[in-house]
Parts: C-alpha cells; structure tokens; sequence
C-alpha cells in the first residue's frame, strides 16, 4: 500500500483551523457649520441636510452574514471537490453575525481538492470597497471579475514544495458592504502536478458567483 506524504502547507490546512479575525472602520464627518442666526425657512429635504448626507455615506444593504455552509450547491461541491461531504464544515469565528466561512476538502484517489467560502460584513459600503482595494493590492497579478457584485477580482498562484506543485485561486467580490471570499486550490500527488490555471479559476469563479447569489438572497439591512 502506497504512503502518501502530505507536503506541509496542505497538511496545516487539513487541520481544524479557527478563524480569529477582528475587523474595525471608523466613519467620520465633520460637523455641519450654520450661522449663528438665520430666518426660519422650510424644511431642507433630507439630500439637502447634513443628515441626510451623513445617511449617504454609511449606507449597507446586508446586516448578517449568511450560512456559508448552505451557500455554494451540492452539484457543484461534487464537482468542484470531489468525495468531500456536501454539507461541509463552518469554522468557529468570533463574530458569527459579520464573519462566517466554510470549507470543504477530500483527497481522492491521488486528487486533492479545497474550497472555502468567506463572508464578511462591514458597516458601510464605502468600508467594504476600501477593505476590497487594500485586499486586491496585497495579490497582485491577476484581473477583474466582472459581473458579480459591485467589484471582483481574482488570482491564481502555482507554488511546489518538495516538487509537489499545488494551485490555488483567490476570488474577491465586493456587494455593497459584504465582502465574500472564495479560495480553491489543488494537487496531485501521484504526478506531482497542479491542476491547470483556467479548471483553479473558473471552479473559484463558480463557487463565487454562487455564493455571492447566496448573499443576495439572504438577509438584508
């Protein structure tokens, strides 16, 4: 019987992992400034007060973060990881309600497969889009998205460690102010060769798509 050597970066991922992330915005505006005596006029509709403005820039459409475990189709877990269990395992985070994941890997035969799908909630859109431009410039190399959500994008980096070559893709859509994270990598162990660029991307893509549907269906603000 064939011993399989996990090389050690896969190896860590297979372990539970516990997500301790904490995230903070901080929206800030200055005060209006009015003389200090004016004529009683009519009111200022709500574009034209300083409220209303204030209501503008914190504007969300999400307040909870959706069950990540139900948000990518049994169909396509199988055929994205084949052999993993369909139903998936959500990992602990300390704060349910803004940030949840879910993953998903198996090792058949000589193939193995991870996906894990990550939502997070911020307090306002313009908080999510600056968070998924900082994300973006940390992984550079790869190009837009289109389509989904308000912004995507999305990379793919081959890496090989004891000439055992894994690729992994990293999609990251922004809608409104929830950013949803889909990660997909593979090796084979029997070749030693990683699955090409375009099957990484495209089942990354998939899983995205789906669970950004997901979002959208779920609860909104």
């Amino acid at each position: 019987m064939r011993t399989l050597s996990l090389p050690l970066a896969l190896t860590a991922r297979i372990s539970p992992v516990v997500v301790l992330a904490a995230a903070g915005w901080a929206l800030t505006s200055g005060p209006a400034t009015t003389p200090a005596t004016q004529k009683e006029s009519a009111p200022q509709s709500a574009d034209e007060t300083p409220s209303g403005a204030s209501t503008a820039a914190a504007t969300k459409r999400y307040a909870a973060a959706p069950a990540p475990c139900g948000s990518i189709g049994a169909a396509t877990i199988k055929s994205l990881v084949p052999g993993a269990k369909t139903a998936g395992k959500e990992i602990p985070s300390t704060d349910a309600a803004l940030r949840r994941t879910c993953s998903w890997n198996a090792l058949k035969g000589f193939d193995y497969r991870w996906l894990d799908v990550s939502f997070e909630i911020t307090a306002s859109d313009a908080a999510a889009a600056k968070s998924f431009k900082e994300n973006v410039a940390e992984k550079s190399g790869g190009g837009t998205v289109p389509g989904v959500g308000d912004a995507g994008y999305s990379v793919v980096n081959l890496t090989t460690e004891d000439k055992q070559q894994t690729r992994e893709g990293v999609v990251m859509i922004q809608a409104s102010n929830a950013l949803v994270t889909v990660t997909y990598n593979g090796s084979d162990f029997e070749s030693k060769k990683a699955p090409s660029t375009d099957e990484i991307n495209k089942g990354a893509i998939k899983a995205a798509k789906e669970a950004v549907t997901a979002l959208e269906s779920g609860q909104k603000a």
